[in-house]
């Protein structure tokens, strides 16, 4: 029960791949209990949300789809229950470089209207500097720094410094 009240999405998506789009996105109300109207509402809401036309993607299958494509559907299912909390762990690190562009602008933009708390794993330090508002960096399990991108830049620690050069 807890995992059905955080959204998550994983680098390889993990759509079941004998459901269509509407049923991988729908998965988690339905199980919680939804009526099939409502759950067909917040399914073609979040395809729109997301740039997948509803009537071309509802009856789709997790092969009849782009990466890209994929990793939104991934996104939808994350945010269909309407969880208060979303981890995202290392979503577009499998994307062709031009592909994770675009997502990461339309996760930005999705994400700054939900206004969701969103934990977001990801190894690439430009990544995180593009999408944080805080970033924390971890060494061995601990914590070793937590700060906004622009404080961050500034942060002491072996890693921290390793990091920032990632960035130049």
């Amino acid at each position: 029960r807890l995992r059905r009240r955080i959204g998550y999405v994983i680098q390889d998506v993990g759509l079941f791949p004998h459901f269509t789009v509407a049923q991988n996105i729908g998965l988690v109300p339905r199980l919680d209990g939804w009526e099939p109207q409502v759950i067909e509402r917040r399914v073609r809401e979040l395809l729109d949300m997301l740039d997948l036309p509803p009537d071309q993607f509802l009856h789709r299958y997790p092969r009849e789809l782009s990466g890209g494509q994929r990793q939104r559907v991934g996104v939808a299912r994350a945010l269909a229950a309407n969880q208060p909390v979303l981890l995202f762990d290392e979503p577009f690190g499998a994307l062709d470089p031009v592909t994770r562009h675009e997502i990461q602008q339309q996760f930005l933009r999705v994400s700054r209207s939900l206004r969701k708390t969103s934990i977001f794993v990801t190894h690439d330090p430009r990544e995180a500097m593009l999408i944080a508002t805080r970033i924390a960096l971890l060494r061995e399990g601990r914590l070793e720094a937590l700060e906004s991108p622009a404080d961050f830049v500034q942060a002491k620690g072996e890693e921290a410094q390793a990091f920032r050069a990632c960035l130049a």
